[in-house]
């Protein structure tokens, strides 16, 4: 198993675990007053939105992504029939909160439409946050993997923007598994696949905004989850600390909103460069579905 695919897909996980308590808290000097700076995982408060998880758990998202892992292990390849089916279980009887994708989504699989068909309106970087294991899994086979990335995400959201925000970050992903630099391989991708688009300018002004203080930068951005506030915020991130996995990660709980989408993706990226080397122990001995992670990582090979 490869050391820093190991760390992409922990990264991932720990980027929406750490998130937990304080998600989508867009007051930053709330964030402050009733968690104090988050270096760890946190127990969510009575009127969090995910008030009935405990630390090192995930939110929704995550929990969907362990569902995505554990669908690509027992299956041995990528099935958009099999994830669905998985992904329509976990939220059958879910304990916990369901954003308006995620129950539109859900609604449209009970009245049987496929998992072609089903996806949302929404235009929320979320959906393009799961691929971590889906790089894992695909990292031997580019054209595979970025066809998994788009039907994945479209299966619970069909704007555009988050499919190709998925395909991005895969094919970022890639290069930086190669042993490019998150900054080089965000500015290749987009000179090879997205040149003139809006991921273009959402890639370069979020570079250009890599000296600036993160709170700063991301409420400037918009702290919100849709694709147009929180690819950019994503970049400044990665850009921001390439080389420090763990400040990336607090900074994108602290500046509010949907911290998880942004450090579910800064994460995996971050981790795919830095190796389990910059990932601190404690967060990876501390997340709560940490063994099974690793066991079906081992099981994918």
């Amino acid at each position: 198993m490869s050391d820093k695919a190991r760390a992409m897909v922990l990264g991932s996980f720990i980027g929406d675990s750490l998130a937990l308590g304080a998600h989508w808290i867009h007051s930053t000097e709330r964030i402050v007053r009733e968690y104090g700076r988050i270096e760890t995982f946190v127990q969510p408060t009575r009127n969090s939105y995910h008030k009935n998880k405990k630390a090192g758990e995930f939110t929704h998202y995550g929990d969907q992504t362990f569902v995505l892992l554990k669908s690509l292990a027992e299956c041995g390849r990528f099935d958009l029939d099999d994830f669905s089916a998985r992904w329509q279980d976990l939220f059958s009887e879910y304990n916990g909160y369901m954003d308006k994708a995620t129950r539109s989504t859900f609604k449209n699989l009970v009245l049987g439409k496929s998992p072609l068909e089903s996806g949302s309106q929404s235009d929320d970087l979320s959906g393009a946050s799961r691929i971590a294991p889906l790089v894992y899994a695909l990292r031997h086979d580019p054209e595979g993997l970025v066809n998994a990335c788009r039907l994945q995400a479209s299966m619970t959201h069909g704007s555009a923007f988050t499919i190709e925000a998925g395909e991005f970050f895969a094919r970022v992903c890639l290069k930086v598994l190669a042993g490019a630099s998150p900054v080089s391989s965000m500015n290749e991708v987009v000179q090879e696949r997205f040149r003139n688009t809006r991921i273009s300018d959402w890639v370069n002004e979020g570079i250009a905004s890599r000296d600036q203080e993160s709170v700063e930068a991301i409420v400037g951005f918009g702290q919100g989850s849709p694709t147009t506030e929180a690819f950019p915020s994503t970049v400044h991130l990665i850009a921001r600390y390439e080389h420090d996995l763990r400040e990336a990660l607090i900074q994108s709980v602290m500046a509010g909103g949907d911290s998880a989408a942004r450090g579910m993706i800064a994460g995996m990226v971050l981790g795919a460069h830095l190796g389990m080397n910059g990932i601190p122990e404690d967060w990876v001995s501390g997340l709560a579905a940490g063994k099974d992670i690793l066991a079906f990582l081992t099981k994918i090979g």
